[in-house]
Order: C-alpha cells, then structure tokens, then sequence
C-alpha cells in the first residue's frame, strides 16, 4: 500500500481558523514590498540582469506575492471554519509580550539594568496571573540572580541608568560596575 493513495490526498488542505486574515495580511505585506522594489534598490547599467541589486530580491519578492495570492484564493474557497477573531485576537495578544520587551530595553537606559530587571519581573509575574507573594519574591529573586551573572560574571556591557547619577558616590561605583 502506497503512502499517497491519490494526488488529490497529497495536496488536501487543511484549513485553520484565522487563515483567511493571515493570507490577506501576508498578501498585503508581499505586495507592498515589491511596489516599493524600484525605490529601495538600485539598476546598474553594467553587468548581467542576474548580477543586478534588484533581480534577486524581485524573484523572491514576486514569488510571494503570488503564493500568498494562491493561499488567499485557496482559503477563499474553503469551507469556513469558526473561531477567525478568536484565533486573531490570540495573535494580537501574543504581540503584547513584545512590547513589554521594548518598554523594557527602553527603561534600562533610565532606570538602570537591576532597578529595571526587577520591576519588570514583578509587572509580568503579576500580568501572568502569579499575585501571591511567593511568586512575586521568587521573580525578584530570579531577576537578582540574572543581573548579578549576566553584569557581574559574564561582565555583559549595559548602559548605565541615569538614576545611578543621583546615588552617593561609593553606591554610585558599586551599582555601575555590578549592577
């Protein structure tokens, strides 16, 4: 017995909640970059069309758009499943993670890797769902131990909080060079 029984089984597809929305973004995406081709890379008048900074790029841009024209077309004519906006909003939901990571390399500079760290740790032990003082005290914990072997061990560069600026001299040392 075969392990493809017909060509038509080997090419099912299986359709996902959310799957039209994904290929309506993915083509959107594809086709903007490829209008922006011309914009955004250079034509040299020497050398072969391979050799070219926009051939490549072009291929690979074009071979996008059109597979994701594909997908687009092919969840158009799926049977639709229940559950998109659910399965969307979890992708949007998954993008606020992110953004904690991008508040918090914004703040370091500020307040400083240890002040920040641990902050941090508590604001998303608390948003996960942890509030007991168990966990609380193991993140502010955890989050000590990374500073101190990633600053003090590993002598991982970071900047330097400008709030350590307003500390006593001898704290001020102590706190920029470990943590």
């Amino acid at each position: 017995m075969s392990r493809v029984k017909t060509l038509q089984s080997f090419f099912k597809r299986y359709r996902r909640p959310g799957d039209i929305v994904f290929a309506w973004i993915v083509l959107i995406f594809s086709v903007f970059l490829l209008s922006q081709i011309f914009e955004q890379t250079a034509y040299q008048s020497r050398g072969k069309l391979v050799a070219q900074p926009r051939f490549w790029p072009a291929i690979s841009l074009g071979t996008m758009s059109v597979f994701a024209a594909f997908h687009l077309l092919g969840s158009a004519f799926s049977e639709r499943i229940e559950g998109r906006w659910r399965e969307v909003w979890h992708w949007i939901k998954s993008v606020e993670y992110a953004g904690w990571f991008i508040a918090y390399a914004a703040s370091v500079p500020y307040a400083g890797y240890l002040p920040t760290t641990i902050i941090f740790a508590i604001l998303l032990t608390l948003r996960s769902g942890y509030h007991n003082a168990k966990m609380i005290s193991a993140a502010i914990v955890s989050s000590f131990i990374v500073v101190v072997v990633f600053k003090t061990l590993l002598k991982v560069n970071l900047p330097a909080g400008r709030i350590y600026e307003v500390l006593p001299d001898g704290l001020r040392q102590i706190m920029l060079a470990y943590f």
